[in-house]
């Protein structure tokens, strides 16, 4: 069900460093690294992400969370999409080819009714 997910870090320099070594004892890895935003897991798939809390998209001070449901299709994508939009979720980014993530990862994302940042 769950894809991944992330979290904003207040202090960015010791986050950084205490994701990358607890992690790391259990086996995980940087599999991306956008600078500010660090994406872990294992296999070239990024599980769990850390952000600084100081980046405009962070959330800032809200300390939103962000998390990704798995998704069957590009359809079911845009179908979750639409559907939140609907019943009053802010749009964040239309559905579409995320290739800077991956090949054929297709994600659209949406701000739920607390804030958070939901994916599919």
């Amino acid at each position: 069900m769950i894809d991944h997910f992330g979290i904003n870090c207040s202090d960015w320099e010791k986050s950084r460093d205490f994701y990358d070594k607890v992690l790391g004892v259990l086996d995980y890895t940087r599999q991306m690294d956008f600078g500010q935003v660090i994406g872990y897991g294992r296999g070239g798939k990024p599980a769990f992400w850390i952000a600084d809390a100081a980046l405009g998209d962070a959330g800032g001070p809200n300390r939103e969370v962000h998390i990704a449901f798995a998704a069957e299709s590009p359809e079911a994508v845009q179908a979750f999409f639409h559907t939140a939009v609907a019943l009053g979720a802010e749009p964040l980014h239309e559905p579409r080819l995320w290739p800077e993530y991956h090949d054929n990862y297709y994600g659209g994302f949406v701000r739920d009714p607390d804030g958070n940042n939901v994916e599919a």
